[in-house]
């Protein structure tokens, strides 16, 4: 009889990723940032045609990618190991060399658009202004450049420019939940919105004729569809759902319509909004969550997109039809989709009563170790989606249960919820992650005994600051590149980041005392549970020094504490042989903690 061992961790992680697509103008050629040889290369597929091949040999993450109108050349932006300084350099569609567009050693361009002739190139770059930034429009053919609009105040972000390019769209940044947007025409900016002492969002629009539709949170909770005509410049709201955020709009010539992305927690949704009848209409999604979507001059639409047990793949979607076919086919290689774990979505009460929404991954009975893993998301401004995890499946089918809560601060449930954790880094966000254990101690869904801790990013602050605040909770504990001393951490950001930091952060005067009880480094002596601590060299957010720091501290005071290092990553991990190295790491450690092993 043929046996076959338990799926190993390489399964898992030999699961490969799309990063980013572009579709050429005839729609004969998608190409998509892949790792597909385990690092992070263009590959392309020839449509119908569904065979791969490669463009790129650079193996680095990839931040822009943009055909040009005419299909002559594509514009794609690299990074190197993680540092997040994106290069701009034109490929040809057969792939084969770089030519440098636009490159500056240690800045990062942004944002890259292009001029209906693909004459000029129109750019956000740190160069010559890293704390506000400038943007940018270089003359492709004379090799000039010139500055549009030089950033103030706040960082400035090039969002989009007509056809005629007499408007160019930019949104300035005090705030993750701060951040107005503008019309620049003529020499003179125009405010989206109309003038307000509240704060608010603006984020992704699209010209359509004499009016710029976009998403905004001006006046309201969640983000919702408004306009803003570019003769008159008056605004004007024009949609919104019910406790939906509004994420992405794009336009379709084909129906004089806008396809719009919006999120409602853990999922996300997509509708077609007739601008003639004002008539919206729900478009059925092959996938729960979606991270790219283009919309082409025929009126095909194509999706990168994913579920718990599905990694993101492309879809198309035929102009005219409801039905999508799937172009590509990423899964996990030996493990079929149903052997994997659909999470259970559930709201539980904070400490104060505020409802916090959560994913809990459950290990199934044939497996389960009894021991949870608890969860908190990086960013904090961000959310963890009903998408796919390899180290949340592996994990799980190795006997894990995995809680994900998204506490206060995270998005996708109001502006207002987004902001309760600027200037709250360590008490609300804390809480709800304890109220939600005790929830799953009085539920049955979690051993008191059996619960470890692991975070990554904000995730990593606050494992950190849980082991320092809550040590009695947790048997081990994992950071992986999670600051550890809010006051370096300020100190050490990338400088375009700087202006937002007293809002999102704190002030490290006038809020010395807060920020003090608020760093995990503050709380060494309770840290006395075995701990395992990870970190890009390269890391450009949370620089090394973040760990650097907290190990030395720790083993001091004679805490176990196992300490692993890339060198060839930043703020996460782009090279298969690293996310492999790093997840066998986090197995073996947490391994030693279930004393009652299950074996098959």
């Amino acid at each position: 009889m043929v046996t076959f061992k338990k799926p190993d961790i390489e399964n898992f992680y030999r699961t490969f990723n799309v990063q980013a697509f572009t579709v050429s103008p005839d729609e004969k050629q998608l190409v998509f940032s892949t790792n597909l040889t385990g690092k992070y290369n263009l590959w392309a597929m020839d449509l119908p045609n569904q065979y791969p091949y490669p463009l790129t040999f650079v193996d680095q993450n990839c931040h822009a990618l943009r055909y040009s109108h005419d299909g002559r050349f594509l514009v794609v932006g690299f990074d190197q190991d993680g540092d997040e300084n994106a290069q701009l350099y034109a490929l040809p569609p057969a792939g084969g060399e770089l030519v440098p567009l636009r490159t500056a050693e240690g800045h990062r361009h942004m944002y890259p658009f292009l001029s209906k002739d693909d004459k000029r190139l129109y750019y956000t770059s740190t160069k010559n202004n890293e704390t506000f930034l400038n943007i940018y429009q270089y003359d492709i053919e004379n090799d000039e450049e010139k500055v549009v609009l030089e950033g103030a105040d706040a960082a400035c972000f090039l969002l989009a420019v007509n056809e005629e390019e007499t408007s160019f769209v930019y949104m300035k940044q005090f705030a993750n939940t701060y951040a107005p947007g503008y019309v620049y025409q003529n020499g003179k900016s125009y405010s989206l919105t109309p003038e307000t002492e509240e704060q608010f969002t603006v984020g992704d629009g699209v010209f359509v004729d004499k009016e710029y539709y976009f998403v905004t949170t001006f006046g309201e909770d969640f983000s919702y569809l408004a306009k803003f005509h570019l003769e008159t410049h008056e605004f004007s709201k024009v949609l919104s759902l019910e406790k939906e955020e509004f994420d992405v709009v794009r336009f379709d010539k084909q129906t004089n319509s806008l396809y719009l992305l919006t999120s409602k927690g853990v999922n996300d949704y997509l509708y077609q909004y007739d601008l003639a009848s004002g008539t919206l209409q729900k478009v059925e999604l092959p996938a729960t969550v979606v991270t790219g979507i283009k919309v082409m001059e025929s009126g095909n639409v194509y999706l990168l997109a994913g579920t718990a047990t599905k990694p993101y793949n492309i879809f198309l979607k035929e102009a005219g039809s409801t039905e999508w076919k799937q172009l590509t086919n990423l899964s996990v290689p030996g493990v079929k989709e149903d052997e994997l774990v659909v999470p259970e979505v559930f709201t539980y009460p904070s400490y104060d009563g505020l409802a916090i929404e959560a994913l809990f991954f459950k290990a199934k009975d044939d497996v389960n170790n009894g021991h949870v893993i608890l969860w908190p998301h990086g960013g904090p401004q961000a959310a963890e989606r009903n998408n796919f995890r390899a180290m949340f499946q592996f994990l799980v089918n190795r006997g894990y249960s995995i809680f994900a809560p998204n506490f206060r601060g995270s998005t996708g449930y109001g502006l207002a919820y987004t902001k309760m954790v600027e200037g709250n880094w360590g008490e609300g966000p804390r809480l709800d992650n304890i109220a939600g254990l005790e929830y799953l101690y009085e539920n049955g869904l979690a051993d008191r005994e059996k619960t470890l801790l692991m975070g990554g990013s904000f995730g990593g602050y606050m494992a950190l600051l849980l082991h320092g605040r809550h040590p009695e909770y947790f048997k081990a504990v994992v950071d992986i590149f999670g600051p550890s001393n809010l006051f370096s951490f300020i100190e050490s950001v990338p400088n375009h980041w700087k202006p937002i930091m007293n809002q999102w952060v704190g002030d490290p005067e006038k809020d010395f005392d807060k920020l003090t009880e608020y760093s995990p480094i503050t709380y060494l002596d309770n840290m006395t549970k075995p701990m395992l601590v990870i970190q890009g060299a390269n890391d450009p957010r949370v620089v090394k020094q973040e760990s650097d720091q907290i190990v030395k501290a720790l083993q001091d005071n004679g805490v176990n504490v196992k300490y692993l290092v890339l060198e060839d990553e930043g703020h996460g991990f782009s090279k298969k042989a690293n996310e492999i190295l790093v997840n066998r790491t986090i197995l073996e450690f947490f391994d030693q903690f279930v004393v009652e092993k299950v074996t098959n």
